[in-house]
Protein backbone atom coordinates (compact mmCIF):
# COMPACT_ATOMS: atom_id res chain seq x y z
CA UNK A 1 0.00 0.00 0.00
CA UNK A 2 1.41 3.37 -0.96
CA UNK A 3 1.14 6.36 1.35
CA UNK A 4 0.77 9.86 -0.01
CA UNK A 5 2.06 12.75 2.01
CA UNK A 6 -0.48 15.44 2.83
CA UNK A 7 0.29 18.76 1.14
CA UNK A 8 1.39 21.63 3.35
CA UNK A 9 -1.58 23.88 4.13
CA UNK A 10 -0.29 27.28 5.28
CA UNK A 11 -3.63 28.46 6.69
CA UNK A 12 -4.29 25.28 8.63
CA UNK A 13 -0.71 25.30 9.90
CA UNK A 14 -0.94 28.86 11.22
CA UNK A 15 -4.20 28.06 12.95
CA UNK A 16 -3.01 24.81 14.49
CA UNK A 17 0.60 25.54 15.42
CA UNK A 18 0.33 28.85 17.21
CA UNK A 19 1.69 27.30 20.39
CA UNK A 20 3.63 24.21 21.36
CA UNK A 21 1.19 23.24 24.10
CA UNK A 22 3.78 21.18 25.97
CA UNK A 23 3.86 18.74 23.07
CA UNK A 24 0.26 17.60 23.55
CA UNK A 25 -2.08 16.65 20.75
CA UNK A 26 -4.20 19.38 19.21
CA UNK A 27 -7.90 18.80 19.88
CA UNK A 28 -10.08 18.74 16.79
CA UNK A 29 -12.07 21.74 18.00
CA UNK A 30 -9.07 24.06 17.84
CA UNK A 31 -10.45 25.71 14.70
CA UNK A 32 -14.05 25.86 15.92
CA UNK A 33 -15.20 29.49 16.24
CA UNK A 34 -16.33 30.50 19.71
CA UNK A 35 -18.71 33.31 18.94
CA UNK A 36 -19.53 34.19 22.54
CA UNK A 37 -16.42 36.31 23.00
CA UNK A 38 -15.89 37.82 19.56
CA UNK A 39 -17.42 41.27 19.67
CA UNK A 40 -15.16 44.20 20.49
CA UNK A 41 -15.58 47.93 20.60
CA UNK A 42 -12.98 50.67 20.56
CA UNK A 43 -12.74 53.30 23.26
CA UNK A 44 -12.21 56.81 21.93
CA UNK A 45 -10.14 57.60 25.02
CA UNK A 46 -7.74 54.67 25.06
CA UNK A 47 -7.91 53.47 21.44
CA UNK A 48 -8.02 49.92 22.82
CA UNK A 49 -10.41 47.17 21.85
CA UNK A 50 -12.35 45.58 24.66
CA UNK A 51 -14.60 42.55 24.80
CA UNK A 52 -18.00 44.06 25.47
CA UNK A 53 -19.43 40.82 26.86
CA UNK A 54 -16.90 40.11 29.60
CA UNK A 55 -13.99 42.58 29.78
CA UNK A 56 -13.56 44.54 32.99
CA UNK A 57 -10.80 46.56 34.56
CA UNK A 58 -9.09 44.87 37.47
CA UNK A 59 -6.97 46.06 40.35
CA UNK A 60 -3.62 44.35 40.88
CA UNK A 61 -3.73 43.99 44.69
CA UNK A 62 -5.84 40.82 44.90
CA UNK A 63 -3.36 39.02 42.65
CA UNK A 64 0.12 40.37 43.44
CA UNK A 65 1.83 41.42 46.67
CA UNK A 66 3.83 44.07 44.79
CA UNK A 67 4.50 45.31 41.27
CA UNK A 68 8.23 44.68 41.18
CA UNK A 69 9.29 44.51 37.49
CA UNK A 70 5.65 45.01 36.53
CA UNK A 71 2.90 42.41 36.48
CA UNK A 72 0.82 40.54 33.90
CA UNK A 73 -2.49 38.92 34.80
CA UNK A 74 -4.05 36.58 32.22
CA UNK A 75 -7.72 35.82 32.84
CA UNK A 76 -8.46 32.72 30.78
CA UNK A 77 -12.18 32.99 31.52
CA UNK A 78 -12.70 36.49 30.11
CA UNK A 79 -9.84 35.99 27.61
CA UNK A 80 -8.08 39.15 28.64
CA UNK A 81 -4.55 40.14 29.62
CA UNK A 82 -3.95 42.91 32.17
CA UNK A 83 -0.60 44.68 32.53
CA UNK A 84 0.55 47.04 35.29
CA UNK A 85 3.90 48.83 35.30
CA UNK A 86 6.06 48.78 38.42
CA UNK A 87 5.27 52.43 39.23
CA UNK A 88 1.53 51.98 38.44
CA UNK A 89 1.67 54.69 35.79
CA UNK A 90 0.69 52.25 33.02
CA UNK A 91 -2.28 49.91 32.90
CA UNK A 92 -3.32 48.05 29.77
CA UNK A 93 -6.10 45.58 28.97
CA UNK A 94 -5.79 43.40 25.86
CA UNK A 95 -8.06 40.76 24.30
CA UNK A 96 -6.35 37.37 23.93
CA UNK A 97 -6.67 33.88 22.57
CA UNK A 98 -6.62 31.13 25.20
CA UNK A 99 -6.11 27.34 25.17
CA UNK A 100 -8.78 25.24 23.51
CA UNK A 101 -9.35 22.97 26.52
CA UNK A 102 -8.84 22.63 30.26
CA UNK A 103 -6.26 19.92 29.61
CA UNK A 104 -4.08 22.42 27.76
CA UNK A 105 -4.70 25.30 30.20
CA UNK A 106 -2.04 25.95 32.79
CA UNK A 107 -2.70 28.30 35.68
CA UNK A 108 -0.44 29.70 38.34
CA UNK A 109 2.58 31.96 38.71
CA UNK A 110 5.48 32.27 36.31
CA UNK A 111 7.58 35.11 34.91
CA UNK A 112 9.06 36.48 31.72
CA UNK A 113 12.51 34.96 31.18
CA UNK A 114 13.19 35.96 27.58
CA UNK A 115 11.97 38.52 25.05
CA UNK A 116 12.27 37.91 21.30
CA UNK A 117 11.37 40.30 18.51
CA UNK A 118 10.82 38.34 15.31
CA UNK A 119 10.67 34.90 16.95
CA UNK A 120 11.32 31.71 15.02
CA UNK A 121 9.33 28.54 15.63
CA UNK A 122 10.01 24.81 15.51
CA UNK A 123 7.68 21.93 16.36
CA UNK A 124 8.53 19.53 19.14
CA UNK A 125 9.39 15.96 18.08
CA UNK A 126 5.96 14.75 19.15
CA UNK A 127 4.24 17.46 17.12
CA UNK A 128 6.35 16.61 14.10
CA UNK A 129 5.47 12.94 14.47
CA UNK A 130 1.77 13.78 14.45
CA UNK A 131 2.11 16.30 11.65
CA UNK A 132 4.97 15.17 9.35
CA UNK A 133 3.91 17.71 6.71
CA UNK A 134 4.77 20.58 9.04
CA UNK A 135 8.11 22.31 8.46
CA UNK A 136 11.00 21.62 10.83
CA UNK A 137 11.62 25.32 11.28
CA UNK A 138 9.69 28.50 10.54
CA UNK A 139 11.72 31.73 10.40
CA UNK A 140 10.33 35.11 11.43
CA UNK A 141 7.72 36.40 9.02
CA UNK A 142 4.08 36.08 7.98
CA UNK A 143 4.10 32.27 8.22
CA UNK A 144 5.35 32.22 11.80
CA UNK A 145 2.74 31.09 14.38
CA UNK A 146 4.27 33.32 17.08
CA UNK A 147 3.60 36.57 15.25
CA UNK A 148 5.98 39.50 15.51
CA UNK A 149 7.02 39.31 19.20
CA UNK A 150 7.12 36.69 21.94
CA UNK A 151 7.55 36.75 25.71
CA UNK A 152 8.96 33.40 26.86
CA UNK A 153 7.83 32.24 30.29
CA UNK A 154 9.62 30.09 32.86
CA UNK A 155 7.18 27.27 32.04
CA UNK A 156 8.67 25.26 29.19
CA UNK A 157 6.85 25.73 25.87
CA UNK A 158 4.59 28.49 27.21
CA UNK A 159 4.63 31.96 25.72
CA UNK A 160 2.70 35.16 25.39
CA UNK A 161 3.01 36.00 21.73
CA UNK A 162 1.46 37.67 18.72
CA UNK A 163 -0.42 36.05 15.89
CA UNK A 164 -0.82 36.75 12.20
CA UNK A 165 -4.15 34.90 12.31
CA UNK A 166 -6.35 37.54 13.92
CA UNK A 167 -9.38 35.21 13.90
CA UNK A 168 -7.85 33.48 16.93
CA UNK A 169 -8.16 36.46 19.29
CA UNK A 170 -11.09 36.27 21.68
CA UNK A 171 -11.42 32.52 21.16
CA UNK A 172 -10.31 29.22 22.60
CA UNK A 173 -7.79 28.58 19.87
CA UNK A 174 -4.30 27.82 21.21
CA UNK A 175 -2.43 24.73 22.36
CA UNK A 176 -1.50 26.39 25.65
CA UNK A 177 -0.05 29.80 24.94
CA UNK A 178 -1.69 33.21 25.17
CA UNK A 179 -1.99 35.09 21.89
CA UNK A 180 -2.44 38.81 21.24
CA UNK A 181 -2.90 40.98 18.18
CA UNK A 182 0.55 41.82 16.81
CA UNK A 183 0.12 45.53 17.60
CA UNK A 184 -0.74 44.65 21.20
CA UNK A 185 2.13 42.24 21.78
CA UNK A 186 4.46 44.86 20.33
CA UNK A 187 3.28 47.36 22.93
CA UNK A 188 3.37 44.81 25.77
CA UNK A 189 6.83 43.73 24.63
CA UNK A 190 8.02 47.29 25.18
CA UNK A 191 6.55 47.42 28.68
CA UNK A 192 7.53 43.96 29.97
CA UNK A 193 10.95 43.20 31.41
CA UNK A 194 12.91 40.07 32.14
CA UNK A 195 11.49 39.16 35.51
CA UNK A 196 8.02 40.64 34.98
CA UNK A 197 5.59 38.66 37.11
CA UNK A 198 2.93 36.63 35.30
CA UNK A 199 -0.18 35.03 36.80
CA UNK A 200 -2.66 32.94 34.82
CA UNK A 201 -6.06 32.44 36.43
Amino acid sequence: MSHTRKPFDRRAFLGAAACLGAGLALPARAQTPDYGQEQFETSAFTNQRRNISSFQNRDWQPYFSNLRNGAILVDTHSRALHYWSADQSIYRLYPTSVPVSEELTRRGRTEVIRKVEGPSWAPTPSMKKRNPEWPDYVPPGPDNPLGTHALYLSWRYYRIHGTHDTRKIGRKSSNGCIGLYNEHIQELFGFAKIGTQVLLI
